[in-house]
């Protein structure tokens, strides 16, 4: 009896010193790292700043996200901006530009085009792909982030998916499934561009990066910086926000 009981217990200790991606696949990381930044609603104000090498501008946004199918963002500041509004339900989407009192619609050939001339396309801001459900994931392994241990994930496009990127790469804080920076790549294997997390403070009662800096890396000097002003998540949001009629409302 005792033996059996010893090589139970040893089994138990050696099953217990695993490390962590034993019990937590690297799909379950890119999950719990989205659900961490996205949650299943959320609704805020944020600042978008676009820098090149020779201006800048900031515009304010008020934004609305019922995950995965519904979102809605309108500029709210400067005036000359203000009213531009884009939603997005299921696979449509469509822009409302007050210059000239217009609605148009987004053709799906339009997602990976630049939302307003900044640096994120149509498709980042009302994220109709998405990183959890049009990708399969692999560990790559561990590396240190400004003294943090975090996991390198790898995203290959499914053959289905309708996604333009060649691969992703994730890098995801271990001790809390904060994301710290995504990576961007083209079908031959060239890095295009790279989005960075930081300024993580708690926000409405969770962890998350309040800075993401996009920067296309064949474009030296470009950036948008994207920096979160306020924010609630899981919260009811009424359905008439995700409305054709609210998109060409002053709001």
């Amino acid at each position: 009896m005792y033996r059996i009981t010893a090589a139970v217990t040893i089994f138990l200790c050696a099953c217990l010193s695993l490390p962590a991606l034993a019990d937590t696949s690297p799909t379950e990381i890119v999950t719990r790292a989205e659900n961490q930044l996205w949650g299943k609603t959320l609704s805020g104000n944020v600042d978008m700043i676009i820098t090149t090498p020779t201006w800048s501008k900031t515009v304010s946004l008020q934004m609305s996200m019922d995950r995965p199918t519904k979102s809605f963002i309108r500029i709210t500041a400067p005036a000359k901006d203000g009213g531009i509004s884009s939603l997005r339900i299921a696979s449509e989407m469509w822009n409302y530009m007050p210059a000239i009192e217009r609605t148009i619609k987004i053709p799906p050939s339009m997602m990976l085009q630049p939302w307003l001339g900044s640096d994120f396309t149509n498709d980042d801001l009302v994220k109709e792909s998405s990183i959890t459900n049009d990708y399969t994931h692999s560990l790559l392994g561990e590396k240190s982030v400004d003294g943090n241990d975090a996991y390198q994930i790898e995203a290959m496009p499914k053959p289905q998916a309708a996604v333009v990127w060649g691969k992703l790469i994730y890098t995801i804080r271990k001790s809390d499934f904060v994301p710290l920076s995504l990576e961007y790549f083209d079908e031959r294997g060239e890095r295009i561009r790279m989005l960075t997390y930081s300024d993580i403070r708690t926000v409405d009662g969770r962890l998350i990066p309040t800075r993401w800096e996009m920067q296309p890396l064949n474009k030296p000097g470009k950036m948008t910086t994207i920096v979160i002003k306020s924010m609630l998540y899981n919260r009811p949001i009424s359905a008439d926000i995700f409305s054709l009629r609210n998109l060409n409302q002053k709001g």
